[in-house]
């Protein structure tokens, strides 16, 4: 193998400290990066993705980007589809048991996550691996001999598990398998250095011990923070409805970033941007000055994020559409047309809403007209019993961003 030149420790160091929770042990990490510069060799960087969830967000985009990181840096990033572990399932966090998928489940999640994640990350010199390759392989001696390697005890140290314990709520065996499988997964590919939010540190940490245990120079484990969604209280979830889905149209990535509190500015621009260092020193001067007005800073973050997942001229677009419709209060020039009096004359408001696909459910439609995110024709629907008759054309408008024109 051709010897790697990377940049010196103190550059690598700096970025991969970059937003990073803990990193543990730091002096560890420093070693492998100093024996690798020695040997012109890439340290395995190993990142597990849950195939449970395979629409992606700017939540998880942040362990991702440092994924990235470390790929800049010459590093071999290493991402295991957990096709195996996502027919256990595992809470991390959570008071209740993810539900179990099948194996054709978890491996059709696992291409979209990598269709997805490779926005982010540089696909060509990405190396993934399913660890159904090596778990299927196990038999029960081999699992009852890997149990034997961690007690009871030590997995009670886990938050959720210690919690549900005390609260006299079920949990079962199987779920203590799940950090030892994911453990497993650091044995087989010899992983350096192991990649996880910090809901994740207790599993990356049992993976340190069980590579210990096989003969294998312990991982180092880096946390990332948990990304604050746009309702600047929970962290971003697809339950929450406070995500910036890194699918989303331009237009509501960047309607969406600029609903953030002021106060996530910094923590966007460093954990789930990709400007340099440099360029992160002088947003923050500049939010810490107060003399340029953080809406400003929150617009350059938008054209950010809608450059990085579609590209420039999409910035460009969605930054005069969001203009046009908030600045400028005019409606866009390419709504939807549907075209519904040939098979309905009349239909309630929460059921157009709903038949439209504006809103998920009757419910949500209800909550949108009672908060007075319903307009048709400019003016607000105040009543959820309205019927809507199609004898002229209108303009409906449904929370901040979705028009569609009724023929």
């Amino acid at each position: 193998m051709e010897k790697i030149t990377f940049p010196s420790i103190n550059e690598q160091m700096d970025l991969i400290r970059r937003g990073a929770f803990e990193i543990i042990p730091e002096e560890e990490l420093v070693k492998k990066l100093e024996k690798s510069a020695k040997e012109g060799k890439p340290l395995n960087i190993k990142l597990g993705c849950d195939p449970s969830r395979p629409d992606l967000h700017l939540g998880h985009s942040v362990v991702l980007r440092k994924l990235a990181q470390f790929q800049t840096l010459g590093h071999q990033a290493i991402l295991i589809i957990g096709d195996f572990t996502g027919m256990i399932g595992d809470p991390s966090g959570r008071n209740v048991t993810r539900p179990a998928l099948s194996l054709e489940e978890t491996r059709i999640n696992g291409r979209s996550y990598f269709e997805q994640a490779s926005k982010i990350l540089d696909a060509s010199k990405l190396r993934i691996a399913y660890n159904s390759e090596w778990l299927g392989k196990m038999s029960f001696e081999d699992v009852i001999k890997l149990s034997s390697k961690y007690t009871v005890a030590r997995m009670l140290e886990r938050d959720d598990f210690t919690k549900r314990f005390k609260n006299s709520e079920p949990i079962s065996l199987h779920e203590f398998l799940y950090p030892l499988a994911q453990a497993m997964d650091s044995v087989a590919i010899a992983s350096d250095v192991e990649l996880g939010g910090t809901d994740q540190k207790f599993n990356l940490l049992v993976g340190r011990d069980i590579q210990r245990e096989f003969g294998i120079e312990p991982q180092v484990i880096l946390t990332m923070p948990l990304l604050v969604g746009t309702d600047g209280v929970e962290k971003m979830s697809k339950s929450y409805n406070n995500y910036i889905g890194i699918s989303d149209t331009p237009q509501d990535i960047f309607g969406k970033t600029l609903s953030i509190a002021d106060s996530l500015i910094y923590t966007y621009f460093e954990l789930a941007s990709d400007i340099p260092n440099s360029e992160l020193v002088e947003i923050k001067k500049k939010l810490e000055d107060g003399g340029v007005n953080p809406r400003d800073i929150k617009r350059q973050l938008a054209r950010c994020f809608v450059r990085m997942y579609h590209s420039e001229e999409a910035a460009n677009l969605a930054q005069e559409e969001f203009d046009k419709i908030f600045i400028k209060k005019e409606i866009p020039d390419d709504i939807e047309e549907i075209n519904l009096s040939a098979e309905i004359k009349e239909i309630n408001i929460l059921d157009l809403i709903v038949k439209i696909k504006f809103a998920p459910s009757k419910g949500e439609a209800r909550r949108l007209v009672q908060q007075g995110g319903v307009t048709i024709n400019g003016e607000k629907v105040e009543d959820i019993a309205l019927l809507v008759t199609f004898d002229k054309e209108m303009t409906l408008k449904v929370g901040k961003r979705k028009f569609a024109k009724l023929i």
